[in-house]
């Protein structure tokens, strides 16, 4: 429900925001955002995840992680206030030095953010990001449609994003009981980076890597270019995001909780990948077949370039359920040496078809397939240390997969057809949702789909805990 509500709202926003305002404002965000993503990574620094695998955290680790992120990124604050023009002639983009510093700020409201979820994904508190979610999300919004209404261009899209920020630790602040003490030990932080500092070099990696795309793109050609490949991005990230995110937040803590009993959290990690595939899969092939058709109807003739990105992503993230869960069993181990491993491995080969998909396409939409091909690879290397930790193989995740992705494709070939009527493309859209899902739904109802069945026993059940 938070993500759904979170996500939806933030759908609807970027909808109107990208017909009030030029695709080239939203190049210059993804240019900044790409720095803020690397500088974020230094501030958390896996700690977060550190104090939700450890399984007597108290108020002292609490603090003392608090007070050495509030350090770190006052450090790295100023270090990109005074690169600012660096980064800006980089680019070639002097309007960037001030979006930049002003933007940036939202280090040190990420302090208390990820804290303030340390300390709910411990306690499995999760209904408490549904307040600060849409509590913080709507007044945002409304700030951002008013400015871009008015006609501050770029500035719109940094408000927005600020303030959601600040309001969501705001409300956190009330719905949490968290607050940091007077307390701080060199020798804890020193054991929750024992276990930390692996992540934070893998986090390091994974994002350097997943921004270096958006900078050389933003680089070698246009902030429209980039605006392009960005919303072809969003389009699915929205959907995946609401079911991958849920069940990752989830699975971290339930999983660690039953780190002794491997038997139990190769079951855990199956329903995982299971469910999640069942419910992402179907959704991923829905969108590439209809791209054309949603990013006409909701963004205009000035977004249709996107239209072959977000078909691209709509393939990369179908794999998500076998990175997610596979990299939180991993970490739920207690194995984040491995989890680094594994991001070497794949950032080298990533890394070389990259530069291969640079030199020989040189176009956007070869970086993107380069993604495309990496994402693939990847899912055999994240499984592969759970065959010998969890004796569950990527053959029989494969297994575990095909049938929902049978069903897909049999559903995308139906909702294809639609296109054939030739009607209005609001009721095509309409008609490829309703008939896809009867379609999908309907056929795992009849060839009793494990997934589906569980699915209605979990929301029978939660009816039955919180009454009608």
């Amino acid at each position: 429900m938070e993500r759904m509500g979170i996500q939806g709202t933030q759908f609807v926003v970027s909808i109107i925001l990208a017909r009030l305002l030029a695709p080239d404002d939203f190049g210059l965000i993804a240019l900044v955002v790409a720095v803020i993503a690397i500088a974020n990574v230094f501030v958390q620094s896996g700690l977060g995840t550190a104090l939700i695998q450890k399984k007597d955290a108290d108020d002292t680790d609490f603090s003392s992680v608090f007070y050495a992120s509030l350090f770190l990124s006052t450090v790295i604050y100023a270090l990109i206030f005074f690169t600012a023009p660096l980064i800006a002639d980089f680019y070639n983009k002097p309007e960037l030095v001030p979006i930049i510093r002003i933007l940036t700020l939202s280090l040190f409201i990420g302090v208390f953010n990820s804290i303030q979820y340390a300390y709910i994904a411990r306690q499995m508190l999760f209904k408490k990001l549904f307040f600060r979610s849409i509590g913080a999300m709507i007044p945002s919004s409304i700030i951002g449609i008013v400015m871009a209404f008015s006609g501050f261009g770029v500035w719109a899209l940094v408000a927005q994003q600020l303030s959601n920020s600040f309001l969501a630790v705001i409300i956190m602040l009330f719905v949490v009981p968290w607050r940091p003490k007077l307390l701080f030990s060199f020798e804890r932080l020193g054991k929750l980076f024992s276990f930390g500092w692996k992540l934070l070099v893998s986090s390091i990696i994974d994002t350097v890597y997943s921004q270096l795309q958006s900078i050389i793109i933003g680089k070698m050609f246009s902030p429209a270019n980039l605006a392009f490949y960005d919303r072809g991005s969003h389009f699915p990230y929205i959907v995946v995001n609401n079911i991958n995110n849920s069940i990752q937040a989830v699975m971290l803590p339930s999983l660690s909780a039953y780190q002794d009993d491997r038997p139990q959290v190769k079951k855990m990690m199956r329903r995982a990948i299971v469910t999640s595939s069942f419910l992402i899969i179907p959704m991923m092939a829905g969108l590439a077949a209809m791209a054309d058709s949603v990013v006409l109807a909701l963004l205009g003739e000035k977004w249709l370039p996107c239209v072959p990105f977000v078909q691209i992503f709509c393939f990369i993230y179908a794999f998500y359920p076998i990175h997610t869960s596979n990299l939180s069993a991993i970490n739920a181990m207690g194995r984040s040496d491995i989890f680094l491993k594994l991001e070497i491995i794949k950032k080298t080969y990533g890394l070389a078809v990259l530069i291969g998909c640079i030199l020989y396409f040189r176009t956007p939409i070869g970086i993107a397939y380069g993604g495309a091909i990496c994402t693939v690879i990847a899912s055999f290397v994240n499984a592969f240390p759970n065959k010998r930790l969890l004796n569950y193989s990527y053959l029989e995740q494969i297994k575990d997969i095909v049938p929902s992705a049978l069903l897909a494709l049999v559903m995308v070939v139906i909702v294809i057809a639609v296109n054939y009527l030739h009607i209005n493309i609001y009721l095509t859209i309409i008609l490829q949702i309703a008939i896809g899902s009867v379609t999908y739904l309907g056929l795992a109802k009849i060839l009793h789909f494990e997934s589906l069945d569980y699915l209605i026993k979990t929301v029978a059940e939660f009816k039955r805990k919180h009454g009608k």
